[in-house]
C-alpha cells in the first residue's frame, strides 16, 4: 500500500515532506514571487532535493504572469515540455517565432526545442508546464540561448549559457512567498 505523503507547513505555504499520495490545493502550497517574472509554484520541487526525492519522474507548475513578464529565458532543454494555458493570453516565443496564445491553448515542446513565454493580455495568464525528467539527473539539463524575438521581450540571456545564475543575472532572486487572491481565477 502506497502511504500518504507528509505536507510540511512554512512561512510561504504547504511542501511534501515525505514520499507518497497526496491532495493539496494550490492557493495552500507554497509559492514563489519572480520579480520581473511573475509567480511561480512548482507543484513537484523548487530544488533539487525536493525534485529527485519527490517527483523523480514528472515536473510541473504554474506561473502566473503579468503582461510583459516572461515565465523563464529563452532556453531548450533534454526533455519534452507541455504547456497550457489556463487563463488570459500569452506570447509563446518557439524557434525564433512569435505565436500569441489565448486560454486553452496547449504548445508541445519535444526536446530542444528552444521556447519561453511572455505574459500578453490584460490580466495575468496561468500558464500550466509539465515535463519529464527521465535523463536530467545524468547529463546537462539544456541551455539558455540568446534570440532577437526573445531579446525584443527581454526573454533571453545576454550570452548562451548552461549556467542558471549567469541567465539569470539581471533578476534578483526567488523568494518564498503565500498565495495572494487573484493571481488563479475563480
Amino acid at each position: 500500500m502506497i502511504p500518504e505523503a507528509e505536507l510540511e507547513q512554512t512561512g510561504a505555504g504547504l511542501v511534501t515532506a515525505s514520499a507518497g499520495w497526496f491532495v493539496m490545493n494550490a492557493r495552500d502550497a507554497r509559492w514563489f514571487h519572480r520579480e520581473g517574472r511573475g509567480n511561480s509554484l512548482p507543484l513537484t520541487g523548487s530544488d533539487e532535493f525536493e525534485a529527485e526525492t519527490y517527483f523523480p519522474m514528472l515536473g510541473m507548475s504554474l506561473a502566473v504572469l503579468a503582461p510583459g513578464d516572461p515565465n523563464s529565458m529563452y532556453h531548450w532543454e533534454t526533455e519534452q515540455e507541455d504547456f497550457l494555458v489556463l487563463a488570459d493570453e500569452a506570447l509563446l516565443i518557439v524557434e525564433g517565432q512569435e505565436r500569441p496564445l489565448r486560454q486553452w491553448d496547449f504548445v508541445h515542446c519535444p526536446r530542444e526545442t528552444k521556447h519561453v513565454f511572455v505574459g500578453a493580455g490584460e490580466g495575468p495568464c496561468v500558464l500550466l508546464a509539465a515535463s519529464s525528467r527521465q535523463f536530467q539527473a545524468t547529463g546537462p539539463w539544456g541551455a539558455y540561448t540568446v534570440d532577437d524575438a526573445a531579446r525584443r521581450h527581454d526573454a533571453c540571456p545576454e550570452e548562451e549559457t548552461q549556467d542558471t545564475a549567469i541567465a539569470y543575472a539581471r533578476f534578483p532572486p526567488s523568494q518564498p512567498t503565500r498565495y495572494r487572491n487573484g493571481w488563479l481565477p475563480t
